[in-house]
C-alpha cells in the first residue's frame, strides 16, 4: 500500500513538473512578445554587432527572467503542495502578475526612462495617479489587460495539461532552448568585449530591459545625447555637452499673451553673497503684500551661469548655444512688446572707473547688460533710498545687483531692501519684489539650497497672505512666474523654460542643472552630483553632508529629463 502511494505521488509530481516546464515555455514566448516594446521603442543600433547584441540579449534575458520566476516561485510550490488544481491555478495567477508587471514596467520606462524600482516609487505612483485622473479609461484598460492575460494563462495551462504526452514527444523545443542558451552566452561575452573597448553602440543598450542597469553613468549620459563619445575616446576627459543641435530659442508672437494693464513694476534684488533664512524672515515681516518664502531654492551656477538660469530659465548647458543665437529671453521680448522699461543697477563699492581698464573687468557679468535699456553702476545705495525716487520709476523690470567685492558688505543690501519695502507702503498698486542670492563663489556651495523671497501685490479688499513653500524651487522658476502673473502670458512652459509658476506650484519635483564638471540633481531630501567620468556622490539635504548610497540611476535619469525639457521639443 505504501509502495502504491509512493508511486502515485511520484507520478503526479513528475507530471506536474513536466506540465510546469511547458507552461513556463509558453509564458517565455508571451513575455518575449510583450517585451518587444522595449526594443522597438529604442533608438536602433548603428552596427551589425549592435543588432546581434540587442536581439540575443533581448530573447535570452527575458527568457531567463521568466524561467527564474518558475524556479523561485512555482517549482517550490509543486514540491510542497503537488495538487493539480491548486498548482495550475497558482501558476496562472503567478504568471499573470508577472506579465502585468512587465507591461507596467514597459509603460513606466517609456514615460520616465527607468524601470520599476523602490527609490523612485514616489515618482512612479505620482505618474500613475496623474494618468488615472486624466483618463477615465485607465482602469477599464488595466482591467481588460488583466482579464486577457489571465485567459491566456488558463488556456495555456489547459492546453499543456491535456496535450502533455504529445508535447513531450516534440523535438523543436531542444533547438529553441539551445538558441536561448547560445544567445545568453553570446550577449554576455559581447558585453564584456564592449565594456573593455568602450563600444557604446552596445553599452547604451544596457538600460533597455528590466533588472539590467549599467555599471557607470557614462552609458546613460551617452544614451541621452549628453556625452560626446568620440571626444571621450580621444581625451578620456570630456565635459558634458549636447551631441545634437539644440532647438532655436523661440520668439514671442503678440497673440500669445493677453493684453494687460501693467501699472506696477517688478524689482529683482540680487546679491552674490549668501542670504540667511533669518534675513528672509525679517524681510517677510516688513512686507505689506503677499509673500512667498522659498526655503528650498536652488542655484547651482557660478555668477554668469546663474544669470543665464535666471533670465532664460534654462540649465547652464544651453548657455553657449542660446547666446550665440542672439534671441532675447521671452520675458524681455514681452516687456518690449508692452513698451515697459528695463534697468540694471550694479552696486559695487569698488568704483567702476578704477576697474574699467584692469584685468578684473572680466569678472563683470557684461553679456546680459545689452538686455536692459538703462544700465548704471554705483558705489553705494545712498542715492536710491528715497521713497519718491523708488516709487516714481517707470513701470517695468528693475534689477539691482549687489556685487560683493572684498570692500563691500551686506549692510548696503539690507539698507536698500528696507528702503524699498518702506516705499511700497505708500503705494496702492504695489510692486512685485524678488529677493535672492545669485551665483556661488565656490563649487562646494552649489549643493546647498538658498532661501529666497517673492513679494506679490495683494488683490484689492483682501488680507495679506504669508506662505512658505517647502518644495524644491530654482532661479529658473522666476521667468515663468512673471510671464504668467505679471505679463499675462499663459504659455506651455517646456517650450521656453525649465521652471514652473511659483504661485501655483503644489508638488515636489526633481530639479537639475549642469556644471563644467557634471550634473547636479536635487530631490526632496537629497542631492546627487554625477561628474564627467560618471562617478556618483550623494548628499543629504538636511545634514548638508555627503552620504553613502549606491548610484541612484533613476534619480540621474529624472535629472537628465529635466535638463532636456527644452531640447526635447525638437
Amino acid at each position: 500500500m505504501v509502495s502504491f502511494d509512493t508511486k502515485s505521488y511520484s507520478k503526479k509530481l513528475l507530471q506536474l513538473i513536466s506540465w510546469s516546464h511547458w507552461f513556463t515555455f509558453f509564458n517565455i514566448i508571451a513575455a518575449i512578445a510583450l517585451s518587444s516594446y522595449y526594443v522597438f521603442n529604442e533608438t536602433a543600433p548603428t552596427t551589425i554587432l549592435g543588432y546581434l547584441y540587442v536581439l540575443t540579449t533581448w530573447v535570452s534575458h527575458i527568457a531567463f527572467l521568466t524561467f527564474m520566476s518558475f524556479v523561485l516561485i512555482l517549482f517550490p510550490l509543486i514540491l510542497i503542495f503537488p495538487h493539480t488544481r491548486f498548482i495550475r491555478t497558482s501558476g496562472s495567477i503567478i504568471f499573470t502578475i508577472g506579465l502585468l508587471l512587465l507591461i507596467l514596467d514597459a509603460f513606466i520606462y517609456s514615460r520616465l526612462g527607468y524601470h520599476l524600482n523602490a527609490s523612485s516609487s514616489e515618482q512612479i505612483i505620482g505618474l500613475i495617479k496623474d494618468i488615472a485622473q486624466q483618463s477615465v479609461m485607465f482602469y477599464a484598460i488595466s482591467g481588460a489587460l488583466a482579464i486577457i492575460i489571465l485567459s491566456f494563462q488558463f488556456t495555456a495551462s489547459n492546453y499543456a495539461w491535456k496535450h502533455l504526452k504529445q508535447l513531450q514527444k516534440t523535438t523543436f523545443t531542444h533547438f529553441v532552448i539551445f538558441g536561448f542558451v547560445a544567445s545568453f552566452f553570446f550577449s554576455h561575452l559581447t558585453h564584456v568585449w564592449a565594456d573593455a573597448n568602450l563600444e557604446y553602440d552596445i553599452l547604451r543598450q544596457d538600460t533597455v530591459l528590466p533588472l539590467s542597469y549599467p555599471a557607470t553613468a557614462k552609458t546613460l549620459l551617452t544614451k541621452y545625447d549628453l556625452f560626446n563619445i568620440d571626444d571621450y575616446n580621444e581625451r578620456k576627459n570630456s565635459p558634458l555637452s549636447f551631441t545634437k543641435t539644440i532647438p532655436n530659442y523661440p520668439t514671442l508672437a503678440s497673440s500669445q499673451c493677453s493684453a494687460v494693464d501693467t501699472q506696477h513694476s517688478v524689482f529683482l534684488i540680487l546679491t552674490d553673497a549668501q542670504i540667511s533664512a533669518e534675513q528672509i524672515q525679517h524681510f517677510t515681516q516688513r512686507a505689506t503684500a503677499n509673500t512667498l518664502e522659498l526655503s528650498q531654492n536652488i542655484d547651482t551656477g557660478l555668477t554668469e551661469e546663474s544669470w543665464f538660469n535666471l533670465l532664460y530659465s534654462l540649465p547652464s548647458i544651453y548657455q553657449q548655444d542660446i547666446l550665440k543665437q542672439g534671441e532675447q529671453p521671452l520675458l524681455f521680448q514681452q516687456i518690449a512688446q508692452q513698451k515697459l522699461a528695463t534697468s540694471l543697477t550694479i552696486i559695487n563699492k569698488d568704483t567702476y572707473e578704477s576697474t574699467r581698464d584692469s584685468a578684473n573687468t572680466t569678472n563683470e557679468p557684461l553679456w546680459f547688460n545689452a538686455l536692459f535699456t538703462d544700465v548704471s553702476k554705483l558705489t553705494d545705495v545712498s542715492s536710491l533710498l528715497f521713497a519718491k525716487k523708488l516709487n516714481n520709476k517707470p513701470a517695468g523690470l528693475h534689477v539691482f545687483y549687489f556685487k560683493n567685492s572684498p570692500n563691500n558688505n551686506q549692510y548696503q543690501f539690507e539698507l536698500f531692501i528696507e528702503a524699498l519695502l518702506l516705499a511700497q507702503k505708500q503705494k496702492t498698486d504695489k510692486d512685485t519684489v524678488w529677493i535672492s542670492a545669485i551665483g556661488n563663489a565656490r563649487d562646494e556651495m552649489r549643493l546647498a539650497t538658498k532661501p529666497a523671497l517673492l513679494i506679490q501685490q495683494s488683490p484689492l479688499n483682501t488680507s495679506t497672505q504669508h506662505k512658505k513653500l517647502s518644495h524644491n524651487t530654482s532661479l529658473m522658476d522666476l521667468q515663468p512666474t512673471l510671464m504668467k502673473n505679471w505679463l499675462g502670458c499663459d504659455l506651455p512652459v517646456p517650450a521656453f523654460a525649465n521652471g514652473s509658476d511659483l504661485i501655483t506650484l503644489n508638488k515636489d519635483r526633481i530639479i537639475a542643472n549642469t556644471t563644467a564638471q557634471g550634473i547636479i540633481v536635487f530631490d526632496k531630501d537629497k542631492s546627487a552630483f554625477i561628474d564627467q567620468l560618471g562617478n556618483f556622490q550623494s548628499y543629504s539635504t538636511q545634514l548638508s553632508a555627503p552620504i553613502t548610497i549606491n548610484a541612484d540611476f533613476p534619480l540621474m535619469i529624472d535629472g537628465v529629463h529635466f535638463i532636456k525639457q527644452f531640447s526635447a521639443q525638437q
